[in-house]
């Protein structure tokens, strides 16, 4: 059986130990530690940080199976790697998957506002309203129905879990290791790695695009672009390591 890594194991405590405190405090936990979009006036400095230790605290199912796949995946590169490489490596890409889910949120607000501006809602009266926590009923009639729930929630709405962070972890797994089986979970099949991570994130792309407001016809509450986000950045900083021979040193 796979013996877990030291980070990994620190990781999953603190995680955990976040949920337990999220159940007990309720929604203002959320409030204060998940990410919020920056104009709003629940965001904080800390949450690009803070959000990845954050899970649903009505879907148990959340934190099962991002903790899941952060044992599964992280201890190899853990081991591989030394922990604070491994930890340098998570932060960055869940920061990386933060900073993407904030790009799309800004040009989906920016994307249904405009609209409104050009329907003669003032953009500053919108975007006040907005950082209010309110908006105007007649916008209704103006957006569509995906427009309008794609402003409000992009606003509104704060994103949380390791999602983001565990993309990253299996890009670099999979760039690592792209022909290893693995068992497929409540399956008794197996799949190598770079199918598994490919058909994951091209999920993400698909559904990301179809759920966006600016391209598709709504969302389904779930954060594809971070997901994306942490498995870009996982790609890119592998392929630097890689090219300049640096995946080959360790951070003890």
């Amino acid at each position: 059986m796979m013996q877990i890594t030291e980070t990994v194991k620190q990781l999953i405590i603190i995680n955990i130990i976040f949920f337990v405190g999220s159940l007990i405090v309720g929604p203002a936990a959320d409030d204060i530690l998940a990410l919020h979009y920056p104009a709003n006036t629940d965001f904080k400095v800390w949450q690009p940080i803070t959000y990845m230790f954050m899970h649903s605290q009505v879907n148990f199912r959340h934190i099962l199976f991002n903790m899941l796949g952060l044992f599964m995946f992280g201890t190899t590169l853990e081991q591989l790697w030394g922990a604070r490489k491994f930890l340098f490596f998570y932060i960055s890409c869940g920061v990386g998957a933060a900073l993407l889910h904030l790009l799309i949120n800004y040009l989906t607000i920016s994307y249904g506002v405009g609209i409104l501006d050009e329907a003669g809602f003032a953009k500053s009266t919108v975007l006040s309203l907005l950082h209010e926590g309110k908006y105007n009923p007649a916008w209704e009639e103006i957006l569509t129905p995906s427009q309008f729930s794609g402003v409000i929630q992009a606003y509104v709405t704060p994103m949380l879990g390791a999602s983001g962070a565990l993309y990253g972890i299996f890009a670099a797994y999979a760039f690592l290791f792209p022909d290893r089986e693995m068992g497929m979970l409540f399956l008794p099949i197996t799949i190598k790695v770079k199918y598994f991570v490919g058909v994951m994130i091209l999920s993400d792309l698909y559904l990301g695009f179809k759920g966006t407001p600016i391209f598709g016809s709504g969302g389904d509450g779930i954060a594809h672009f971070a997901h994306l986000g942490g498995a870009l950045i996982g790609y890119i900083m592998m392929w630097y390591w890689n090219k300049n021979q640096f995946d080959n040193k360790r951070w003890n």
